[in-house]
């Protein structure tokens, strides 16, 4: 890189769309020249997308502002995805060989292919973590060149719905953003606040979200677990409700007073203590306090249950780093404390890289965009159209032009798109409808089966209860008395 490319990232979150430009300069420090965020609370749910046309109306809103201010026209973004399908899973692949072996990177190559054509019903393997490979009793990262008849290769397959990151791209195509690429925010985002010394030592990374909290757990530079917890700071906004106070300001009140632990005081607390309300009514302190504490302990409680999952809870040496809205909430850090006993170093997090910016609103809540800071972090292809956005009276007739051009490039591209869409939908269709005949006519397969083994069945049933009366003794009486009317009939006719 050279130093001039813009860097365009987009964070899809369940409160905002933010974006952020700017550029990279040659010592890994981040320039921040533009950012921008849309509401998005009413289509994106738990960082989930489930309306791509508002999704994609808010994007274009974002590039929109970031382009004014940059005074040039952005062709692509950066992005990054995550939300509450975003899991990890454990799979094992094993080799058994007649005799020892040498390892080669061929095994190892395939071993890693049969891994990532590993089946998840509605779900797709957005990365693979490879862990450690079992050779023997010994477990090793490098296994090439060792002798050995067997091999077990351990992995942390990193997936997700097919469908998030379908509604992702369809989101940017209607916008008519290109994606320079898609990013595991949750890494990304470990990337620029954990450095190799704490993840090699052991440590844990909760993002604190709107709708979600996310948990990354690392030991010897390698991350061993990932989980989403369906809840966020926003459920604290929702709980204060029951105060009969409207969202939004149960969500300022958050902001101002709330308090994830709040520390005995002597003498106790102050019952008479209150917070006024915009209708002039007053809550007690306590009760306000009560309300947040309890749900700031249930979303601990489940972060340090995912902990204790990863199976690394011992091996933390370098501790909790916390992060995301939810981290802002006083005495954050002393809650993890007080609720796990986790006795090692619990802060919140910062990046380790310098960014420079003299944007205020950024600056004073670096704290909430450490994801979209570690997404243009992690870009490196120029995300500017190479055009200007000209403002003199003659340039605005050619900036029009431009528009309505790209407009028209736009339509056309949502044109083949759709067309797209309904090609597929109708081949889907034809597959299942095919899928149903097949599996109709199976069914039918087996139930005439069924039948003629039935009938069989009977028949031989049947055979075998002949068979045996005719060997009893009631049958062998009948067949005498059956005999000796035989005998008497011939004889009658032969008198005749």
């Amino acid at each position: 890189m050279t130093g001039k490319e813009l860097i365009v990232a987009i964070e899809l979150g369940s409160s905002k769309i933010t974006g952020i430009a700017g550029r990279k300069n040659g010592d890994g420090n981040i320039q921040i020249q533009a950012f921008a965020r849309e509401d998005s609370s009413s289509f994106i749910r738990k960082g989930v997308v489930y309306n791509i046309d508002k999704t994609a109306e808010c994007i274009n809103k974002v590039i929109k502002r970031l382009e004014t201010t940059l005074n040039e026209h952005i062709d692509k973004a950066y992005v990054g995805i995550g939300g509450q399908s975003l899991r990890s899973i454990k799979n094992v692949i094993s080799r058994q060989f007649s005799e020892n072996v040498v390892i080669s990177q061929d095994i190892i190559d395939s071993i890693n292919d049969t891994n990532g054509e590993a089946p998840y019903q509605e779900q797709k393997i957005l990365d693979v973590i490879p862990q450690e490979y079992l050779i023997g009793t010994n477990l090793e990262t490098e296994p090439v060149g060792i002798s050995s008849n067997h091999i077990e290769g351990r992995f942390l397959n990193v997936i997700a719905r097919t469908s998030n990151e379908d509604n992702i791209y369809a989101s940017f195509d209607q916008a008519g953003i290109k994606i320079a690429e898609i990013f595991l925010s949750p890494l990304k985002t470990a990337d620029i606040l954990l450095t190799e010394t704490e993840k090699r030592s052991g440590c844990a990374l909760v993002d604190f979200g709107a709708e979600t909290t996310t948990v990354s757990v690392y030991c010897k530079n390698i991350l061993r677990h990932l989980a989403v917890i369906p809840l966020g700071s926003n459920n604290i906004s929702k709980d204060l409700c029951s105060l009969s106070i409207e969202e939004n300001e149960a969500e300022f009140l958050k902001k101002k007073y709330g308090c994830a632990y709040t520390e005995p005081k002597e003498g106790g607390e102050d019952e008479t203590a209150t917070i006024t309300l915009n209708d002039g009514r007053k809550i007690a302190t306590k009760v306000f306090n009560e309300i947040v504490e309890a749900r700031c302990e249930e979303i601990i409680a489940n972060v340090w249950n995912q902990i204790r999952l990863s199976g690394y809870q011992e091996n933390l040496l370098a501790g909790i780093t916390i992060i995301g809205g939810g981290a802002k909430l006083k005495n954050m850090e002393l809650a993890f404390k007080q609720k796990t006993s986790f006795d090692k170093d619990i802060k919140i997090g910062k990046p380790f890289i310098a960014i420079h910016t003299g944007i205020n609103a950024l600056q004073s809540e670096l704290l909430i965009y450490n994801t979209t800071i570690a997404l243009l972090n992690s870009g490196n292809e120029d995300c500017s159209a190479g055009k200007p956005i000209v403002t003199d009276l003659f340039g605005e007739h050619a900036n029009k032009q431009m528009q309505e051009k790209d407009e028209e490039e736009k339509v056309k591209a949502a044109a083949i798109l759709e067309a797209q869409k309904a090609e597929a939908l109708r081949i889907r269709a034809k597959k299942e409808q095919e899928e149903k005949e097949k599996a109709k006519e199976e069914e039918r397969r087996i139930k005439e089966e069924e039948r003629i083994k039935k009938e069989k069945e009977k028949k031989a049933k049947k055979l075998e209860r002949a068979e045996q009366m005719k060997n009893s003794k009631i049958g062998k009486f009948f067949n005498n008395i059956k005999k000796g009317f035989n005998d008497l009939s011939e004889n009658i006719t032969k008198d005749e």
